[in-house]
């Protein structure tokens, strides 16, 4: 348990999913481990966030679509709630907009993300009208999150922040390293990241680094983190627990292997990794009571 731990600033878990199967549909759970197959609601993350001393989180869209987007609005009347990061249509620019100009109405929307890792087009971050779309994406302040991108787009990561180096982008899960550290697939997966890393617009998430089969420890993912440390630094780093996927029941060994990486850094920059960086680079909304008031909003307003 972690919650005595002092730290100067808000600890902040930028990477955190909610869903209610009663009310939305998730096309990737099919194949995924059947524990995630149930609702995750506020209550649940909140109470586990509490015992592991985190003291906000930003959720991230789970489904390409404007009810998982509304559903994770809504959720942000509970305190926990430091952002969202949700859905727009990127292949359609006048789509974008109108969503963009309704979800800009909530405080608490502060991204957009599309599971580009499921989407057949494997050019779909060069499209011109999905880049059209993204820089209406930058010029609301928004940031924008790439899934899973190796081994399908990490390489065009660098490409799009070249061609637009006024959007943050974010990627998440460090891109998704092969875990077997050393093999032409890992150190592809590393050339790739240490390109998309010479834009300063681009930053990651330490998250979702689990894999099937491999020890989740600080030891197996050594060489991931000082890659990921060398080429992005600590300033460009966030701290993302990446529940449930993770596993519902695993967040606390999750943060202690992240913290357990981390105890090398000096206090400045365990700060900024485990919260000051996502306060920043998201441009996270003050917290307060009732800051965060629920979003009533109809799904017909952003088709």
């Amino acid at each position: 348990m972690h919650a005595d731990k002092p730290y100067p600033v808000p600890r902040i878990d930028a990477h955190l999913h909610l869903w209610d199967l009663t009310s939305g549909r998730y096309s990737w759970l099919h194949r995924a481990d059947p524990e995630l197959s149930r609702s995750f609601l506020p209550a649940e993350a909140e109470a586990l966030l509490d015992v592991a001393g985190i003291h906000g989180a930003i959720l991230v869209q789970a489904e390409d679509s404007t009810e998982d987007t509304l559903f994770m609005l809504a959720a942000s009347g509970h305190r926990f709630v430091r952002g969202v990061v949700g859905w727009v249509q990127l292949d359609s620019p006048a789509a974008a907009a109108g969503q963009l100009a309704g979800w800009l109405e909530a405080p608490a929307f502060v991204g957009v993300r599309h599971l580009v890792h499921d989407d057949p087009r494997r050019d779909f971050l060069s499209l011109p009208e999905v880049r059209a779309s993204l820089s209406l994406v930058a010029q609301a302040g928004l940031t924008f999150d790439i899934p899973d991108a190796y081994p399908g787009h990490l390489d065009q990561t660098a490409a799009l922040a070249e061609a637009l180096p006024e959007l943050r982008i974010v990627i998440d899960h460090l891109g998704k390293p092969p875990r077997s550290a050393g093999n032409a697939e890992f150190l592809r997966w590393e050339q790739q990241l240490r390109t998309a890393a010479e834009h300063p617009n681009v930053v990651a998430k330490v998250s979702g680094l689990r894999a099937d089969g491999v020890q989740y420890t600080a030891d197996s993912l050594r060489r991931t983190w000082d890659i990921a440390l060398d080429a992005l630094g600590t300033e460009r780093l966030l701290y993302g627990g990446d529940w449930p996927v993770s596993g519902p029941e695993q967040y606390g060994e999750t943060l202690a292997v992240i913290e357990s990486l981390a105890a090398e850094l000096a206090p400045a920059e365990q700060a900024a990794l485990m919260g000051a960086n996502a306060e920043r680079i998201y441009r996270l909304p003050v917290a307060g009571p009732g800051q965060e008031a629920a979003v009533e909003m109809k799904a017909g307003s952003y088709e």
